[in-house]
C-alpha cells in the first residue's frame, strides 16, 4: 500500500488544504492527514473539531470516492516520526509560491537526512487555491470579514459560530 502523510494544522482546513488532498488521494491508496497539536498553540478549533470538519469536508467534496482513503490522526512531535509510525512512504506538501518552496526544501533536506525511507512529494496549488492561508483566514474572520471564497461551506459556518 503506498501511504502518504499530509501534514499541517489544519485550523481551519482550507480551500487550499483541500486541492492538495485531492492531488494527494489520486497517487496514493490512503492519504493520513496529520493534525499538529502543540500544547503552546491555542487554536481556534480543537482536534476533535478539526477532525470532524475535516470528515465533513471529504465526504461532502466527494474526494473519498476519487481513488484512495483518507484517515485522520494527531501528532505532537517530529512530521517524520509521525509519517513513520503512519507506515506512510511520503510527505505531502503543498507550494504555492517560491517563498514555499525555499522553506519546504530545507524541510525537506532536513527530513531526508532524519527519515531517508520518506520522501517528499510536492504538489502546486491550484491557481485559485494559491493566495489561501488558514492563518489569512482566521484574521479574516476574526475581523468580521466574509471566509466563505477560502473555505468550504461547512468551515465558514463552524468558523461564524467561533467568532460570533
Amino acid at each position: 500500500m503506498r501511504r502518504a502523510f499530509y501534514p499541517g494544522s489544519f485550523d481551519p482546513i482550507t480551500n487550499g488544504h483541500l486541492d492538495i488532498l485531492r492531488q494527494a488521494v489520486a497517487i496514493f491508496d490512503e492519504v493520513v492527514i496529520g493534525i499538529g497539536v502543540h500544547p503552546g498553540k491555542q487554536p481556534m478549533f480543537s482536534f476533535d473539531e478539526r477532525a470532524r470538519l475535516i470528515a465533513e469536508c471529504v465526504e461532502a467534496e466527494s474526494i473519498i470516492g476519487q481513488t484512495g482513503a483518507i484517515r485522520v490522526v494527531a501528532f505532537d512531535g517530529l512530521v517524520v516520526d509521525a509519517a513513520r509510525d503512519a507506515e506512510a512512504v511520503a510527505l505531502v506538501r503543498g507550494l504555492r509560491d517560491g517563498t514555499d518552496l525555499d522553506y519546504e526544501m530545507q524541510m525537506a533536506g532536513m527530513n531526508g537526512v532524519m527519515r531517508p525511507e520518506v520522501a517528499t512529494i510536492f504538489f502546486p496549488a491550484s491557481p485559485a487555491t494559491r493566495p489561501i492561508t488558514a492563518t489569512l483566514v482566521r484574521q479574516i474572520a476574526l475581523m468580521g470579514g466574509d471566509v466563505t471564497p477560502f473555505v468550504p461551506g461547512n468551515i465558514a459556518e463552524a468558523i461564524r459560530g467561533k467568532v460570533a
